[in-house]
């Protein structure tokens, strides 16, 4: 059949040029040139020249076509050819077999006996691969087919490093997914996956996490430095709809004031000194995810502003920027300052504040919640011990749980965790004494129960009372329930009797999961 050579080029480059899948533009363009050429089978090879390898990346038959990496390891003899014999860019082998550099190739795809059009791919003067047509079987190449094939020289190096770029880039952002992934992982754990007394000091506050987590509406998270605001925020995000996206944290406290709107908003190319490339500020990196500010209050006057906008129309504008990126987040934010004195004070706008203040949750300070320390002891104990490779788990000493108990804690969480590490370190034997706090007089003024008569709102139930008291006597004993170092034995009764108690009192006692090192941390000896 007689072909025009310009139409065979122009119809051949649709189809090597008309998908980004190698593998199915070979496929469409066999389908094709068959018409004209007696060919069987295409496909891309690439040579790795440090190795010795041809790989072949891409074949298509008439009736199937298939993305690979299929690597042939050449000879010494096959490698010198391939390096120093480059001056015929378009050769016919007559059986692949016995050239030394087809031979390992043909043997892997099942074509020893067959012949072959072989042509080098060249771009620019840099050698990119080999594309290669394998006759039907039946039919031998003549001249004519080596031009034809010849005139795709150009078309078939474009096809395929456009295909080997955009296979880089779908590994580049898999990894990048994957990378993402694990990094929010990590951040989860660093900073606290558990909520330690869930069920007890911060009920009402996990109550409140619940109701709004699976919506969208901002929280504003307030409470002293060190309380777990932090925490609570991890806990918001996993347990809403956008759990699966990034949780993106942003100290407004930490930044200098001149680099806030950049970090916050990212910059285009050029819009100051040292902006030699575009970047994404934390803003559109928590795209399809949650925003936490953490020290809201830090926040300069023009942040404000910018804020608000992010808030009311979800739309932002890079520095140096004209163009208005639109942004898919929720945000949390958390302060320890009083909003309602700066907003008197003119240092904190009121309509941001309104906006934020959409659904605030209090977190008591840990003076509040005295009846978490024992958990909270105990997870701590656990988590430096794993840090420091403490293979012995020491336990506090009972004088010391009573002086724990007694202390303000006037920097809470962060402080207590604090002063388990600092105890690691100075106590190396099996107890933990905390002989560095000292209870002291409380920064609250609490009234002494002998010899005065009680506000009704003062005193706790019994039950509560006895709750709290086998805790602590738990925590000491490091959760153990019976034996001479037993929290039965202290208390002088049956460790049965014991253990009916705790359940009645719902306190937790034995590991349902081995990972879980939050509420359920005694032991069922």
């Amino acid at each position: 059949m007689t072909v025009d050579p310009k139409e065979f080029f122009r119809e051949a480059t649709l189809r090597i040029c008309g998908s980004l899948d190698i593998e199915k533009a070979l496929h469409q363009c066999l389908l094709y040139i068959r018409q004209f050429i007696p060919v069987g089978q295409l496909g891309f090879h690439i040579y790795h020249r440090d190795a010795g390898i041809v790989e072949t990346v891409a074949i298509a038959g008439p009736d199937s076509y298939e993305a690979i990496s299929l690597k042939a390891q050449l000879s010494q003899k096959g490698r010198k050819q391939v390096e120093d014999q480059r001056s015929v860019r378009v050769r016919v082998i007559e059986r692949l077999g016995d050239d030394p550099v087809t031979g390992p190739v043909a043997g892997r795809l099942d074509a020893l006996d067959l012949s072959a059009i072989v042509m080098d791919l060249v771009l620019e003067r840099k050698m990119l691969g080999v594309f290669s047509a394998f006759n039907n079987g039946r039919e031998s190449f003549r001249e004519e087919h080596v031009k034809l094939l010849s005139l795709l020289g150009k078309p078939c190096a474009i096809a395929l490093t456009n295909s080997l770029r955009y296979r880089e880039l779908e590994n580049l952002k898999n990894r990048l997914t994957d990378d993402n992934r694990y990094f929010q992982e990590e951040l989860l754990r660093m900073s606290g996956e558990d909520v330690i007394g869930a069920e007890q000091g911060l009920k009402t506050v996990m109550d409140m996490v619940r109701q709004v987590a699976p919506l969208e509406s901002p929280v504003l998270l307030l409470g002293e430095t060190g309380t777990g605001k932090e925490v609570v925020a991890n806990t918001i995000h996993k347990s809403s709809l956008r759990k699966d996206g990034p949780f993106i944290k942003v100290n407004c406290g930490a930044m200098p004031p001149n680099l806030l709107d950049s970090e916050l908003f990212g910059y285009e190319k050029g819009a100051f000194t040292g902006a030699v490339t575009e970047r994404r500020g934390r803003i559109e990196r928590a795209h399809g995810g949650t925003l936490f500010l953490d020290e809201i209050g830090e926040l300069s006057a023009e942040a404000q502003v910018r804020l608000l906008r992010v808030l009311q129309e979800k739309e932002i504008d890079r520095v140096g920027g004209s163009r208005t990126i639109r942004v898919n987040i929720r945000i949390i934010a958390a302060t320890h300052q009083d909003l309602d004195h700066m907003l008197e004070k003119k240092e904190f706008r009121p309509d941001l504040f309104f906006r934020l203040k959409v659904f605030p949750i209090i977190l008591p300070p840990l003076r509040k919640r005295t009846c978490d320390i024992p958990a909270l002891i105990h997870y701590f104990i656990e988590k430096k011990c794993q840090e420091m490779k403490r293979i012995i788990i020491p336990t506090p000493s009972s004088g010391a749980v009573d002086r724990l108990l007694g202390y303000s804690w006037p920097g809470n969480i962060r402080e207590l965790e604090n002063a388990v590490e600092r105890s690691l370190i100075l106590d190396q034997g099996d107890l933990l004494h905390f002989n560095e706090i000292n209870p002291g007089p409380r920064n609250e003024a609490v009234p002494s129960i002998v010899g005065a008569i009680q506000p009704m709102g003062f005193f706790h139930d019994l039950d509560s009372v006895m709750r709290q008291h086998i805790m602590t006597v738990l925590a000491a004993c490091n959760g153990r329930v019976e034996g001479d170092k037993g929290a039965a034995r202290i208390l002088g009764i049956h460790p049965s009797t014991l253990r009916k108690r705790m359940k009645k009192l719902k306190i937790p006692f034995g590991l349902k999961d081995p990972a879980d090192k939050g509420l359920n941390f005694l032991s069922k000896k």
